[in-house]
């Protein structure tokens, strides 16, 4: 802590054609890990140019030397008894892996315990026979209900690693985080519960927050006296339209606004930092909305995106926008 440390990257001359070519190494999950760090290294302002274009590829020493950090290691001893915090989202006790991850991401190590005692619901939009806002991207078909899942699984999967309990409410039994653009539609998702989704829009949204509230007074009656929600949606506006990330609250609570007002200042720096020229047009307000009027807990609804605008689309699309979200999101929450 407090301490600055130089990243080891070694220099490869990129042939033009593949980077495991270039590198030597026939591993396409290796070379995925490579192009992705090169163009983060690009978005952040690091590198001038992309490596597809000076031919000059960086490859972070680790990558190459070191074992993954995500291998399916079993668990201390000390942690092989029943938490709530292990139990209320999936995973065997002692065990850390949350199949609904997905394979490669459900084995979470436990890095501290600074939200143990604290309750979250991650709530993503739509899902079961309603996919919420459509968008198109070339031939691809983009629904809300993907994307707003994904980032919620990756916000989910941060709170779980710092101790927290928390709860996907909506669920995918075989989705899991996923690293492509393109997220297949499916209807297949229940709630907490394996309840399944009515086909009536108003009785969707109370079975949502009907779980939520019954959970809430389990864990009040239990002495739990953090709970949050947060909702995750995509909005849809006209093609030409670029939005920001909003952020909204229920009318009146003052905890609430606390809470949106904390993530959009966080999002807000981030756009600083990273966006070209630093704008950030997202704004905070309240909406009478069903998940905000009707939820106990305190609660934030966000809007990632206009899901029919090309270039909002990319903050969806790519991967590692997705994981900046969940990232941002959850410094945002702990704050």
């Amino acid at each position: 802590i407090g301490q600055s440390y130089y990243l080891p990257i070694l220099i490869y001359t990129f042939n033009g054609k593949t980077i495991r070519s270039s590198i030597g190494r026939d591993d396409w999950d290796l070379a995925i890990q490579i192009q992705d760090f090169n163009e983060r290294m690009l978005e952040e302002r690091l590198r001038d140019d992309s490596f597809k274009k000076d031919k000059v590829l960086w490859v972070p020493y680790h990558m190459l030397n070191c074992p993954s950090a995500n291998l399916n290691i079993p668990a201390p001893k000390s942690e092989e008894i029943v938490e709530p915090e292990l139990a209320t989202a999936g995973a065997a006790a002692g065990n850390r892996k949350f199949p609904i991850f997905g394979d490669k991401y459900a084995y979470t190590p436990l890095k501290s315990n600074k939200l143990k005692g604290r309750v979250y619901y991650i709530v993503s939009g739509h899902g079961g026979p309603d996919p919420g806002a459509m968008g198109k991207r070339g031939n691809h078909s983009l629904c809300e209900d993907e994307y707003a899942y994904d980032v919620a699984l990756r916000l989910c999967r941060h709170l779980i690693a710092n101790g927290a309990t928390a709860y996907m409410v909506l669920r995918d039994p075989n989705d899991g985080i996923r690293d492509e653009k393109y997220l297949k539609c499916d209807t297949d998702e229940v709630l907490w519960g394996d309840v399944k989704m009515n086909r009536s829009q108003k009785t969707r949204l109370f079975q949502r927050s009907d779980i939520i509230n019954e959970l809430y007074e389990k864990h009040r009656k239990q002495g739990v006296t953090f709970q949050r929600a947060i909702i995750i949606h995509v909005d849809s506006r006209s093609k030409r339209e670029r939005t920001d990330l909003f952020f909204y609250h229920k009318s009146g609570n003052s905890e609430g606004k606390k809470l949106a007002a904390n993530m959009h200042k966080t999002v807000k720096q981030k756009y600083k930092k990273y966006r070209n020229g630093g704008q950030y047009y997202g704004t905070i307000s309240s909406r009478d909305l069903h998940m905000l009027r009707e939820l106990v807990p305190v609660s934030v609804y966000i809007e990632l995106a206009n899901i029919r605008n090309t270039f909002d689309q990319q903050r969806i699309v790519e991967r590692f926008n997705r994981q900046y979200l969940a990232d941002w999101f959850y410094e945002g929450l702990i704050k």
